[in-house]
């Protein structure tokens, strides 16, 4: 069987888009589904290259008992990964507009929002700028139940 292969897509990587990695995969592994996914997080930019996930968002994962890897770091998504997966799932609609810079076509329309899984295409908010990283997770969460009940 062949995986779904999801990218999922923030400013920085070290926020919403490992919350979101680590998510989906806690989600898939209670579900009995990891042989169906394969799930990686990256960022538009380059700013957070090589750092680790910020303190807390990784307590906000602790806090709802989602196990996540201590070593991820950030790395920016490139053209390669449009061949590489099947949906790059970004964050907000600004992640949208700079990943055109990155990948300007998505012939295959693999590039979605994350909360378009939910019926809506609001924008998940950056816990960096806001600081309510519950606030982060919940969206995430929701999104995340949302794509693999589809």
């Amino acid at each position: 069987m062949n995986r779904m292969r999801i990218l999922f897509v923030c400013h920085g990587n070290i926020c919403r888009s490992p919350m979101a990695e680590f998510v989906l995969k806690a989600l898939v592994r209670t579900r009995g589904m990891e042989d169906r996914y394969y799930i990686e997080s990256a960022a538009v930019s380059a700013e957070e290259i090589g750092n680790p996930i910020y303190p807390p968002a990784r307590r906000c994962l602790s806090q709802h008992g989602v196990p996540f890897d201590p070593g991820k770091r950030a790395r920016q998504i490139t053209r390669a990964d449009y061949s590489r997966f099947d949906r790059i799932v970004c964050m907000d609609s600004s992640n949208l507009r700079l990943l055109r810079r990155i990948i300007p076509d998505d012939p295959d329309g693999k590039i979605h929002l994350l909360m378009a899984y939910t019926g809506t295409g609001r924008d998940v908010a950056d816990p960096w700028y806001t600081g309510d990283f519950e606030e982060a997770f919940k969206n995430i969460l929701e999104g995340c139940e949302g794509m693999i009940s589809t």
